[in-house]
């Protein structure tokens, strides 16, 4: 069996500085199932209980929710998937070639070890389901470090498994979700229909009354900041910045046969970003209703709570599809500085690093601006991507500059990430712009910058000796 797996492992074959062969590409099926399987998952369990105690209106996140996810299909649709369709190859192979192995490489560091955070923050959400028959102490919104060895350890056990399937490659975690999607969509929704009840509902007509009232009231719970429209318009839209705008999918889109495929985002935000986040938040409303609005955040106990032991396994699942995908992303960015070392290596050390870190609660309840953070720092490369790749042919300037020039490092981008992030920090810090809408007025900055300072710093040419 061992040996079985080991030459699995070993055949494992994830073109990483080449283009996929045509061989290779997956159906439109695949895509979808892999969108519904990542993003009607682990997160979902969190971020929609999130908008509960965030004090947002039923009528703000149903038109917020509807419209932000829109634009984030749209993300996908027309800014990642044609470069990663035309291109073929990983963005992280894409930016070497624009900014030069040195700047790329502090680049994938950094993109490696936000993912390794977000996987990690799902894999501490499948922990609070396996930890229910072992009456392992519960997380709440106040926790930052681990509360008890218990925790520690039903956290590494967790993190074991989900890194043996990452380690299997593309196929095997497209699969994962492809198997597990359509179960966990019929569990959210039989959990929440289960409980309404519980807070009034008992026909259609009550639904929307008990929506105001006891759900989705408006009122922040304690120690809470105010959500409205715009916030849960911008977090719908941004909360994945970093795959769309930022152009972490090209990885993931580099498979698919044509550009359409984007569209497939669709299947994971309106049953992922929006069924999925009401119906996490009408359970968390009956937990606060039970529990007398108790601090206490464990995705686990309130899915059993409303639907048993298939409420516990929905959440492990859940958690094992959003880390899955996450934590082989991460493996790409880390495999692309030690380019010579086998994917599934790198992929069982990112694993290991992502287990350590899902130990702290706080990557959790912090949940909501770690994605927004995430994706604004990785966001201005995907800017400078897009604008090498549509705009710089059209303006005279080089594409690809530094594969162009021979350089380490293209200045220009590296003066593009650094400045566009300082301004997001000083628009925050002296103009009270909230993390969440700074991604926006951003990729603006970063695409202003870039094409600026590319004519700064471009080549001079070369004079012809005149003839004597």
């Amino acid at each position: 069996m061992l040996t079985k797996f080991k030459a699995k492992l070993k055949s494992v074959q994830e073109y990483e500085r080449e283009p996929i062969p045509a061989s290779s590409l997956k159906s439109t099926r695949s895509f979808l199932g892999m969108y519904a399987g990542e993003h009607t998952a682990g997160t979902e369990f969190v971020i929609g209980p999130l908008f509960v105690a965030h004090g947002a209106s039923a009528v703000d996140l149903v038109w917020g929710l509807l419209l932000g996810n829109l634009l984030a299909v749209l993300s996908w649709a027309f800014l990642c998937a044609p470069i990663a369709v035309k291109e073929r190859i990983t963005l992280y192979y894409k930016l070497e070639k624009i900014c030069g192995k040195s700047l790329t490489t502090i680049y994938n560091l950094v993109n490696a070890l936000m993912f390794c955070f977000l996987a990690g923050s799902m894999i501490a959400v499948a922990a609070t389901a396996v930890g229910i028959p072992f009456d392992i102490p519960m997380p709440q919104l106040t926790d930052w470090v681990p509360g008890s060895v218990s925790w520690v350890l039903t956290v590494v056990a967790v993190g074991i498994v989900t890194t043996l399937i990452a380690t299997l490659g593309y196929e095997q975690v497209s699969r994962f979700a492809n198997i597990a999607a359509p179960w966990m969509i019929l569990v959210f929704l039989a959990a929440a229909l289960t409980v309404l009840p519980e807070l009034g509902v008992n026909s259609i007509s009550d639904f929307w009354p008990v929506a105001e009232s006891k759900i989705w009231t408006g009122v922040p719970l304690e120690g809470q900041s105010k959500f409205t429209f715009w916030h849960i318009l911008f977090f719908a839209w941004f909360c994945n910045m970093a795959m769309h705008i930022g152009m972490a999918d090209m990885s993931i889109f580099r498979y698919a046969r044509s550009w359409k495929a984007g569209f497939t985002s669709a299947a994971g935000m309106y049953v992922g970003h929006y069924i999925a986040w009401l119906a996490s938040g009408i359970l968390y409303a009956v937990f606060l209703q039970n529990s007398q609005n108790s601090l206490e955040f464990a995705p686990g106990p309130v899915a059993y709570y409303a639907v048993g032991i298939t409420g516990a396994i929905c959440v492990i699942i859940a958690g094992w599809t959003t880390a899955n995908p996450t934590i082989y992303r991460a493996g790409l960015a880390v495999q692309a500085v030690i380019p010579k070392s086998q994917t599934w290596k790198v992929t069982l050390i990112v694993g290991l690093v992502t287990t350590t870190a899902a130990c702290f609660p706080a990557l959790v309840m912090k949940l909501l601006d770690f994605v927004a953070l995430y994706g604004l720092i990785l966001m201005p490369m995907g800017a400078i991507i897009f604008i090498d790749y549509h705009l710089f042919p059209r303006l005279n300037l080089t594409s690809e500059r530094a594969l162009a020039t021979g350089k380490s490092i293209n200045w220009a981008a590296a003066g593009t990430w650094g400045i566009t992030l300082t301004a997001c920090l000083l628009i925050n810090q002296y103009f009270g712009v909230e993390i969440f809408f700074l991604g926006l007025p951003g990729w603006f900055i970063a695409v202003l910058l870039y094409v600026g300072l590319s004519y700064l710093t471009k080549p001079a040419p070369q004079l012809k000796p005149e003839l004597s």
